[in-house]
């Protein structure tokens, strides 16, 4: 098993890219062509990678590499997971203009979905983070419509039939009522589109609310909707502990974007 250190490393094509120096493939002719240094000496093997505190330089003039950054945003109902929307809505990112660094979300939620989201630049540990093969836990609270019984909360964990196959949730607990509604706490380790939606209208049960509480250790808390904060340092290890541990059993079908 890797470690952390080791899968900090990046492709050194990847890292000038990142910093503005082209394309990808424009960034491998600099490379094949002898004109990039680490730590002073000339690579020109494409699939090199460097770790974060070695020198990278284009023609002996060192490149400006951006650093690693780790947001906690707390995404309200109407904004979108994306970094281009042509019709102009608001979207996530629009929360963290504060952050000078090119970030994106980590995985998704729809549009009237709510809260945690995490966005970074990191895109190997937002890959661990979200594809099924590496079981990281996300934790939703869920309003539904009506009263689940004991026999459909336990058909959620051992698996639904969607369009695009059989969905599961790891745990189902039953938080209490109001009115005509049923409050759940879902816990799912893979996450295709709109599932947790998708299983309930299966049931009958229309989601009033959903809200995304946890990413694994890391929990929503009192932060407000709207707002974000960083990660602790102690909340980044804990995520990255989850993240490069042993991998589960691949999943046999590639992972769609998670929108719950």
């Amino acid at each position: 098993m890797l470690s952390m250190a080791e899968h900090a490393r990046e492709r050194l094509n990847k890292v000038l890219a990142a910093a503005g120096l082209g394309s990808r493939r424009h960034c491998e002719e600099l490379i094949t062509a002898g004109r990039v240094t680490v730590d002073g000496e000339v690579v020109r093997e494409l699939g090199f990678k460097v770790g974060p505190d070695q020198s990278v330089a284009v023609d002996g003039k060192p490149i400006k590499r951006e650093r690693l950054v780790y947001w906690l945003v707390n995404k309200p109902r109407g904004y979108l997971c994306t970094n281009y929307d042509p019709a102009g809505r608001p979207r996530v990112i629009d929360l963290v203009l504060h952050v000078p660094e090119r970030v994106y979300t980590v995985g998704r939620l729809d549009e009237e979905s709510e809260g945690l989201m995490l966005l970074t630049n990191d895109g190997d540990l937002a890959q661990r983070l979200m594809h099924p093969r590496y079981g990281v836990e996300k934790t939703y609270h869920v309003q539904v419509a009506g009263f689940p019984s004991k026999e459909e909360l336990k058909a959620l964990t051992e698996g639904i039939w969607i369009s695009d196959g059989k969905v599961r949730a790891k745990r189902v607990k039953r938080l209490g009522t109001r009115g005509k509604s049923t409050f759940l706490e879902i816990v799912l380790a893979e996450g295709k589109n709109r599932e947790i939606r998708r299983m309930l209208a299966k049931q009958g049960h229309k989601v009033m609310r959903l809200k995304r509480i946890a990413i694994g250790p890391i929990r929503l808390g009192r932060l407000k909707s709207g707002k974000s904060r960083r990660l602790t340092s102690a909340e980044l290890r804990q995520l990255k502990e989850i993240a490069y541990r042993t991998r589960t059993k691949a999943s046999p079908k590639k992972a769609k974007k998670e929108k719950p």
